[in-house]
């Protein structure tokens, strides 16, 4: 692997990721004597250089890497550059489509690691994105997470996954449960950079992108077999996950599987009720009614701090082969496949009607993600073209909605499946030898095809057991039956440049294109103006940031940016009901777009290992969506499943504000204690008819302390969320689920019930490992100690309470 004589000394400088060579590293000398590059195969002539001196290993992708000559046969003359380092300027985004690291990047950005994923140790992708600064999650049922960034939600927040959008035609506005699709034991990394994001990502991205990085198996000079597992209990919910991976390596190709498991019961809510309301949130009555079980009648719970109906279970597999077919081309084989059982509906579940509960059933079926991506990495070395990626991708996505009213034999069933077929190209091309002027381009095309069905069935019961169905009877579907589609295609080019050595200019353009198709055959609940449609959408978006560091202990960033968001089938076609309110297809919905400014200031501190920072931003929204009153056929009313409902639809307004900031910081106080924290504060408000605009968190924040002293680690996080008062609520959209808030009665009757907002809350935990060898790692924590009953803000359900989770990491 390594040539070593008298007369030279080779040293291999591989990639960590992936175990192949990188061409082009700059290796010199701290007295700069020394100075030389890696070739195709990675090799590096260093037999110039003393055996005490220092050698620094420098490339624009990848972290700086120092270490003294006479280390290097202990290390087989073997070095691996990796994508981050204890510098904090050092981290390298792979977010951009073009690595770049973050002292040349004006955005503010956030990057979860492995390391950081494995001592969270959260249950599901969307607890682990809400312990990223300056991200708030809602939850109306356990079996999810809408993540919230700069008070943008849903669909208008792009998801990504090894640079695939995940974001489909049928996101939805208001909360989206599809974060946890991804198990968090399959990641690497995740990177998360905020604000309008649609040059590099098209539409969606207003409030930021989540980009989760899957695992991906690397190379070695001698096959090797590696395997690991991981298993964890939770008491909240008695909560069992295992997950097993294999990752073989050879020198021509690398192979990595990984599956996970993860089991979760019904969840306890906290016992110690410091806001004051007594029974806010507790479970009195629960349906007992399963698929095959029937109760006419709502059960007793016997321990109302036991949120019934909120376990599930989840399975995710995760297959990668890495396969180089030159030494310029590498070929990647990326198979997800992510599976549920039902996954219960907690808020609709709890919901009354006339004191007693409404829903004998309702539960999303399981909730399948199945992604096939090949993609193959270019590195031609050609002036207009010094490297690329390609990604072919094909997504399969299906989920359905049944309920039941209790008083009802009918139970109903909507189904849906979208095909999603995608290709990227993305490129980069250094304009100077030196690399301090760079071109990034590409294209993207993607289309969804939608396919909505629905039908209802007639229970047959005797006693509690349903023996089958009586009859059928018509259901309206969520989304036209007759099929839709939805196709984007784009072009983008990106420019950065350092204007000199204490700056750095970002800037970047997209032109992108949206064709939308729907038909609706069945007209016998709803009759539309038009059964028939094709809506075209087109948009300019820019950006163009700015990076100045004075010395080497300051930078300050500013941006301005453009997004929009294209109306896709849910915002046009859908169908649904929620607390009386049915919303109806409005094919006269336009593209919403952002205009936003943002600074950004950073001090750094112990040779850049520790950071303060602080970044604030004002969004401009124009032409916003909004869900509000609607006639359809001179009626605001009209019959859904039975019962007689509020018309309402998604309509464009005219002007909004989005304005916030985050303080924070990062790194070491010493070799052994670091720290964490941010505080996140976000305003929103329409210009137009000066209301509140839905999904804006209150102030909230988190402060963490880690040590790590060999092969222990301890560390404690405390977590807050100050209250929101119920006149920043957006009561027209019903998304803030201020209904849901504690009610506050101050003349003791329930004739008018004021509702009194969002309470504070303060949680503390500790987290602690202990690595018994290098195989062998028990972690183990404790959430919630004080054991806190509250709820995130817009959730409808009750957060854990006091919770002791136990894992078992092994290595082999």
């Amino acid at each position: 692997m390594i040539t070593f004589s008298a007369l030279a000394q080779e040293v291999k400088v591989l990639d960590r990721e992936t175990g192949r060579p990188i061409n082009n590293v700059t290796v010199f000398n701290e007295a700069e004597t020394f100075n030389s590059s890696t070739k195709e195969d990675g090799l590096v002539d260093v037999s110039t250089v003393k055996s005490d001196e220092i050698l620094i290993f420098s490339h624009i992708s990848y972290a700086l890497k120092k270490l003294r000559k006479s280390t290097l046969q202990k290390a087989n003359y073997t070095i691996y550059l990796t994508k981050g380092s204890e510098q904090l300027d050092e981290v390298v985004l792979s977010v951009f489509k073009g690595d770049a690291k973050t002292n040349r990047v004006a955005e503010q950005i956030a990057v979860v690691t492995a390391k950081e994923i494995q001592q969270i140790s959260p249950q599901t992708s969307a607890d682990l994105l809400a312990a990223v600064p300056g991200i708030k999650v809602q939850k109306s049922q356990f079996g999810g997470g809408s993540p919230v960034l700069r008070g943008m939600e849903s669909n208008r927040v792009l998801l990504v996954v090894d640079g695939v959008r995940m974001n489909n035609a049928i996101y939805r506005k208001g909360h989206l449960q599809n974060s946890i699709t991804v198990s968090p034991n399959l990641l690497d990394r995740t990177e998360i950079v905020f604000g309008p994001s649609s040059v590099v990502y098209g539409s969606d991205a207003l409030g930021g992108v989540i980009h989760y990085y899957t695992r991906t198996p690397k190379l070695s000079e001698q096959t090797e077999v590696n395997t690991s597992f991981f298993n964890r209990f939770s008491s909240i919910n008695n909560e069992i996950t295992t997950n097993a991976s294999v990752e073989i390596s050879t020198k021509n190709w690398a192979s990595f599987t990984s599956i996970s498991y993860s089991d979760f019961g019904d969840l306890k809510m906290g016992k110690n009720r410091s806001h004051g309301f007594d029974d806010w949130g507790k479970v009195f009555f629960y349906s007992q009614n399963t698929d095959d079980f029937f109760s006419a009648t709502q059960t007793a719970n016997d321990n109302p701090n036991l949120q019934r109906n909120t376990g599930f279970n989840q399975t995710d597999l995760l297959q990668k082969f890495f396969i180089p077919l030159s030494s310029k081309t590498d070929l990647k084989l990326n198979l997800q496949y992510s599976t549920s059982s039902d996954i219960p509906r907690f808020d609709r579940l709890d919901e009354q009607s006339g004191g007693v509960l409404k829903f004998a059933e309702w539960y999303y079926g399981p909730q399948d993600r199945l992604l096939i991506s090949p993609q193959l990495d270019i590195n031609p070395g050609k002036g207009w073209l010094d490297k690329g990626t390609f990604t072919l991708a094909y997504q399969n996505i299906n989920e359905s909605r049944i309920q039941r009213r209790f008083g009802s034999l009918d139970r109903s069933y909507r189904e849906e499946e979208v095909d999603i077929f995608s290709i990227n190209g993305d490129f980069s091309v250094p304009l100077t030898e030196n690399k301090k002027r760079s071109l990034t381009y590409g294209f993207e095309f993607s289309h969804n095809d939608v396919h909505s069905n629905s039908f209802g069935r007639t229970l047959n019961v005797s006693g509690n057991e349903i023996l089958g169905f009586s009859g059928d009877f018509t259901v309206q579907s969520r989304y036209p039956d007759g099929g839709s589609s939805y196709t984007s295609s784009a072009v983008y080019a990106g420019y950065r440049q350092d204007l000199n050595a204490k700056s750095t200019l970002n800037t970047g353009v997209r032109f992108t294109r949206t064709n939308l198709k729907a038909k609706w055959i069945d007209q016998t609940f709803i009759t539309l103006p038009d059964t028939d449609i094709d809506l075209n959408n087109s948009a300019f978006t820019l950006t163009a940031g700015y990076v100045y560091r004075p010395n080497k202990n300051w930078q300050l960033n500013s941006v301005i940016s453009s997004g929009f968001r294209s109306p896709n089938i849910d915002d046009v076609g859908r169908v649904r009901e929620k607390s009386g309110n049915v919303t109806v297809p409005n094919i006269n919905v336009r593209p919403e777009f952002a205009y936003n400014a943002e600074i950004g200031i950073q001090k750094y501190f112990n040779d850049r290992r520790f950071r303060v920072g602080f970044n604030t931003y004002y969004t401009l929204l124009e032409h916003y969506i909004i869900r509000d009153n609607f006639t359809l056929n001179n009626s605001s009313t009209i019959l859904y499943d039975g019962e007689l409902g509020n018309i309402v639809a998604n309509q464009n307004r005219k002007t909004a504000y989005v304005f916030g900031y985050t303080a924070s910081y990062q790194g070491k106080i010493s070799n052994k204690l670091s720290t964490s924290g941010f505080i996140t504060y976000t305003k929103g408000r329409t210009y137009d008819t000066d209301e509140p605009l839905s999904s804006i968190p209150p102030l909230f924040g988190q402060f963490d302390l880690n040590y790590v002293d060999n092969k222990l680690q301890l560390g404690a996080s405390l977590r807050f969320n100050s209250k929101k008062d119920i006149s920043d609520f957006n009561i027209t959209e019903g998304i803030d689920n201020h209904d849901l808030t504690p009610i506050v009665n101050p003349s003791g009757t329930t004739e008018t019930e004021i509702y009194y907002g969002s309470p504070s809350w303060v949680t503390v935990g500790l987290n602690s490992s202990y690595a018994f060898n290098q195989n062998w790692k028990l972690q183990g924590m404790i959430n919630n100690i004080f054991d806190q009953h509250y709820r995130e803000f817009a959730s409808g359900i009750s957060a854990p309470g006091r919770n002791f989770s136990f894992s078992l990491i092994t290595t082999f």
